[in-house]
């Protein structure tokens, strides 16, 4: 995979308490990712990005909400999230990234 679609796959860290949670608990990390990234072009960017042997990857569809505005109802955009668990010892430093 080139590094130029690697930058496109990952968007970034998605950060939250639920997000948090699993980071300390279970080793495992939240991303956005594309709409279009399967998981296995999500594991070789995980992987070559963060020098990690990735165990799984999980993803699912957020729907965008539905919002009220002054000119009626807005929506916002569609996004993917991945929820890549890594195998044990290793760890994702995101000060360190490269």
């Amino acid at each position: 995979m080139n590094q130029e679609r690697i930058f496109k796959v990952l968007l970034g860290p998605h950060v939250s308490e639920k997000a948090t949670m699993l980071a300390d608990s279970k080793n495992q990390f939240v991303f956005k990712v594309d709409t279009t990234a399967t998981k296995l072009e999500i594991k070789k960017a995980i992987e070559q990005l963060f020098n990690v042997k990735v165990q799984s990857v999980s993803t699912l569809n957020v729907k965008g909400k539905t919002k009220r505005t002054v000119r009626g109802l807005g929506k916002r955009s569609d996004w993917k999230k991945a929820y890549v668990s890594l195998q044990p010892g290793q760890d994702i430093d995101f000060a360190s990234a490269e």
